[in-house]
């Protein structure tokens, strides 16, 4: 569940301290490969997007399933944010800010308020780079996170706050941007899962990360419209290892009794469907490999 620069100001972090770095040449250059990537920019139609951002189990209802069996908050999951100063495409920033969604989503979850100012801070700094921070409350953000109350209005906004964002991203023809948000979000949820996992196993678990097979497919099918691009090619081949993996593990669904629901006046019958995924330890040992190795090489943008 989990949807989108020329200043650059720093806020400092509450939590860390972090030294900013950079090559004038380098960022320069990257700046031209933005610029081609936008000229040569793909539509992508809302129920695409839209679709796949509805699909990924969400970071918040995974972070929900772990807190539900017990398991206990670790901060040695998330992402640093301590390198945000350093980011200097689009490209970069787009990609952090769909990782820094995914962790806040979990420190929500487990009411880590104090902790969550720090990646708010971060989301708010990497917003306003990609021109979409007035979709994003920080005010209320960070009071709602200060006071330690109204959890449930803190997830809403900050789910609410990203949906707007790919929204702006997608209407203002930087769908790239958008795709980047999402698969940030989507890999970073994932190894929140499957680190998880390995320290607490349980079935429930598992069987949510084997349902990511169906994730990653639409994920890279959107982001193959953008391999021209030597960066987002070598995101697609990173994943497509990964996606070697999750190939081998069998979905089979089992349809539910359906059910009329009155929808703007009209009544509208929604049919359920439980799937059932078979992903034996094998199986899951190696996503959990391989998902440590292209988080950790993603997450060094």
């Amino acid at each position: 569940m989990f949807k989108k620069a020329q200043s650059f100001f720093l806020i400092v972090m509450l939590f860390c301290s972090c030294q900013s770095s950079g090559d004038n040449s380098a960022q320069n250059e990257n700046a031209v490969q933005d610029t081609i990537i936008s000229a040569m920019e793909i539509e992508i139609t809302e129920e695409a997007l839209v679709e796949i951002i509805d699909n990924i189990a969400s970071p918040v209802e995974m972070a929900a399933l772990m807190n539900r069996l017990g398991v206990p908050f670790s901060k040695e999951y998330l992402a640093s944010t301590c390198s945000v100063d350093a980011l200097n495409t689009n490209f970069q920033m787009a990609y952090k800010l769909g990782v820094f969604g995914a962790n806040l989503g979990y420190l929500n979850m487990y009411g880590k308020t104090a902790s969550a100012i720090e990646y708010i801070s971060a989301i708010k700094i990497l917003a306003d780079e990609l021109s979409v921070g007035q979709f994003f409350d920080y005010t209320t953000l960070k009071r709602l996170a200060t006071s330690n109350q109204n959890l449930d209005s803190l997830m809403f906004l900050s789910v609410r706050s990203y949906k707007e964002m790919d929204s702006y991203l997608r209407e203002t023809h930087r769908s790239y941007l958008s795709s980047l948000m999402v698969t940030g979000l989507w890999v970073e949820g994932l190894f929140l899962a499957t680190q998880v996992v390995k320290e607490y196993p349980n079935p429930a678990i598992s069987e949510r990360i084997g349902d990511q097979k169906i994730i990653i497919t639409d994920i890279l099918n959107v982001l193959n419209l953008y391999k021209k691009d030597p960066r987002f090619n070598d995101l697609i081949q990173s994943l497509e290892i990964l996606n070697v993996e999750f190939k081998k593990i069998n979905i089979t669904y089992e349809i539910g009794e359906p059910e009329t629901i009155e929808k703007d006046g009209m009544l509208v019958i929604v049919q359920h469907e439980k799937s059932i995924v078979e992903i034996s330890d094998e199986q899951l040992k190696r996503i959990i490999e391989k998902t440590e190795k292209i988080r950790k090489k993603l997450i060094s943008f």
